[in-house]
């Protein structure tokens, strides 16, 4: 679970360290995710629910504030940087020009959440067009993608159905999670938790050793069906923890 507690004295770091945690006396990389979306999603929300467990419910439309802290994700520090952006992008508007605007933010983050409203149709429509400039400015590269609907507990104003989700997760190759920023902070941790952990594994394979203290959190068993299948999807990628060693 995420704390935001001061690191501990390290100090047997100082000691003779076992050759595989020598990589904790490094300084932590810093992982950048982006959160995109259209606008009144709920992705300032998401963010600042994630770093201070706070829920806020207004507010004004941002300009795109960067967020920078150290966090421990599962005994690791890690040193997070999370990009809000304008929530500018509708359908309807010119995408292409809405998506150049964005086109910085896209090349420096290394992991992205796209976020819509399940009160909002057309923000799920804006979802692929902008998993699909994702996918243009790094050709090269596997940069995790998660697909997120917010306002999972205003089921009174859905617009958009679960499995229109799922549907289009699996289309794209992306994980899919329908979340209640307000009402439920486990939820939105792992989100981002998943995401860390998906851009520390690609730090990995690029020469960059570090832990996989990878082991899904135990939920309680009354979570609805699609959390399950959420939770399967994850652990499947992360079967051998020991495979480090």
């Amino acid at each position: 679970a995420l704390s935001m507690r001061p690191p501990t004295m390290s100090g047997h770091c100082l000691l003779a360290p076992i050759p595989e945690s020598s990589s904790d006396c490094l300084l932590p990389k810093d992982i950048k995710l982006a959160v995109l979306g259209a606008g009144r999603v709920g992705k300032s929300a998401m963010i600042v629910r994630f770093l201070t467990k706070r829920f806020i419910g207004d507010y004004e439309p941002n300009t795109g504030k960067l967020y920078s802290r150290l966090v421990y994700i599962e005994g690791d520090q890690l040193s997070l940087q999370i990009q809000d952006t304008p929530g500018g992008i509708q359908v309807q508007d010119n995408l292409t020009q809405v998506v150049d605007s964005l086109s910085k933010c896209v090349q420096w983050a290394e992991g992205f959440l796209l976020v819509y409203s399940i009160t909002d149709y057309d923000s799920y429509q804006s979802i692929r067009p902008l998993y699909h400039h994702i996918r243009k400015v790094h050709p090269d590269s596997r940069a995790p993608v998660i697909i997120v609907g917010n306002k999972g507990d205003l089921l009174h104003a859905r617009q958009v159905q679960t499995h229109d989700g799922i549907q289009l997760a699996n289309e794209l190759g992306s994980l899919f999670l329908e979340i209640s920023t307000s009402e439920n902070y486990e939820d939105v941790c792992d989100v981002f938790q998943h995401l860390c952990k998906e851009v520390s594994k690609l730090h990995s394979l690029s020469g960059e050793r570090r832990r996989a203290s990878i082991i899904p959190r135990p939920r309680s068993p009354n979570m609805q069906d699609l959390k399950r299948r959420f939770k399967q999807a994850l652990s499947s990628k992360v079967k051998s923890p020991s495979a480090l060693g």
